[in-house]
This record gives C-alpha cells, sequence and structure tokens, in this order.
C-alpha cells in the first residue's frame, strides 16, 4: 500500500501509526525475544510501504504432479477463505522455481479484506497488483507460473520465513527496514513497549533538533 493512500497506514490492528517495525524490533529485545526479525529482507512491491495484521500462514513446496483439470484448488480454498485483518504469510524455503502470487490472487485476497502478504518466494504482475492498492512483500519476482512447479503443502500451520517461526494468529509487521514477527503470547507487552519507545523516540528527537546532544540525550532519556 502506497502511504499516500487514505487508509490507515498499518490497516486494521493493535499497531499505531507511529510505531515502526524498528521500534517493534526494539521492544522484543528489552523482553527478552531477541529473533523475532526476519534474516531475509524481503521488499515492499511499493517503496515505503507498511502492513501488519495476524498471521495467515500457508506452506508451498516443489511439486511437478498437476491435475490438468484443477491445478490451483488448494490455493483457491486457502485464499478464499482469508479473514478481514489477516496477513497471508506464505513460505517457500527461498525457492525461486516461479511465481505463484500475482494481480487474481491479490485482487481476491483484498476482497477478503486481507491487508497483505510476504513471502520468501516471488511474484509476478507487479505493475498490476501495485494498481490494485494491495501492500506485498517478497524475494523477488519472476513471470512463471507455480502450476506443475509447486504446490501447497499446508496451511494454518507454524511455517518458517528467513529464519523466524510465524503460527497462525501471530502479529507480524512490515515496512522497508524488514519484518518482525510478535507471537501473540507477548502481544501486549510488546506493543506498550513499543508506544513507550515512540513516544520516547519524538521528545529525543525534538531535543537533538533544538541543539542537545546525543550524549545529554541518551543520559536522560536512555533512548537512540
Amino acid at each position: 500500500m502506497n502511504r499516500s493512500d487514505s487508509s490507515p497506514p498499518w490497516g486494521s490492528h493493535p499497531v499505531d501509526a507511529s510505531i515502526t517495525v524498528a521500534m517493534l524490533s526494539d521492544s522484543c529485545d528489552r523482553a527478552g525475544l531477541r529473533s523475532q526479525v526476519l534474516e531475509t529482507r524481503l521488499a515492499p512491491l511499493v517503496p515505503l510501504s507498511r502492513v501488519s495484521g495476524r498471521a495467515r500462514t500457508a506452506q508451498f513446496v516443489p511439486d511437478s504432479d498437476v491435475d490438468p483439470e484443477r491445478p490451483y484448488d488448494d490455493a483457491i480454498d486457502f485464499i478464499d477463505s482469508t479473514s478481514p485483518g489477516e496477513l497471508i504469510c506464505i513460505a517457500t524455503d527461498d525457492s525461486n522455481a516461479s511465481a505463484f502470487w500475482g494481480e487474481l490472487f491479490s485482487a481476491a485476497a483484498r476482497g477478503r479484506k486481507a491487508v497483505g502478504m510476504l513471502t520468501d518466494g516471488n511474484i509476478r504482475d507487479s505493475d498490476k497488483i501495485e494498481a490494485l492498492g494491495f501492500s506485498v512483500f517478497s524475494r523477488g519476482r519472476r513471470p512463471i507460473d507455480f502450476r506443475g512447479r509447486m504446490k501447497l503443502a499446508s496451511h494454518q500451520s507454524a511455517v518458517v520465513i528467513g529464519g523466524v517461526e510465524i503460527c497462525p494468529g501471530d502479529l507480524v509487521a512490515a515496512d522497508d527496514d524488514g519484518v518482525v514477527v510478535i507471537p501473540q503470547a507477548h502481544e501486549s507487552e510488546i506493543i506498550a513497549l513499543a508506544r513507550e519507545r515512540a513516544s520516547g523516540e519524538s521528545t529525543v528527537l525534538d531535543e537533538l533538533l533544538a541543539g542537545s546532544t546525543l550524549r545529554a540525550v541518551w543520559t536522560k532519556h536512555g533512548i537512540l
């Protein structure tokens, strides 16, 4: 989603608009969760995009055996059962075999009121997805259809993307800096810490712009 869009910059979720992925990462560190940011940078289709939502997970695996009459059945059922506010998280084990996500899947997910999609695989129809205003983060782009190359192996179970486990319902946030996963059991704590961080950074920024030194604001606020 382009930041010029009139929709809220993070979608519909508990994360305030003032909170960035970097702030959420710092808050995870404070809570002792030091491995919640994906090791792989998934690039937003539209620069400066921001998205956050409840994880809806799927695992794609290589597969050359395809039913010519029903090649997309599992993927169709997965997308059609998406709920409002969900962020679709698709693991492929960094596959470059094909692109399973394009314009029509994006349109269907947007129609179901999903907030976006992220994957360690590829996408296609980039310009058309951008025109839809649907937020997508991916490892790359490739025009090749996934039929006869990959299949949906499981859904709504834990997946690993970028070295981080994502469980259905986890809060996932992504922006230009990266992707952070907040387990449901720690969500309230992390969001509270992130709000505190956002408020503190705003104060520190004002003081720095007014001429305070880094040493002075660090000593006073403990924030950099």
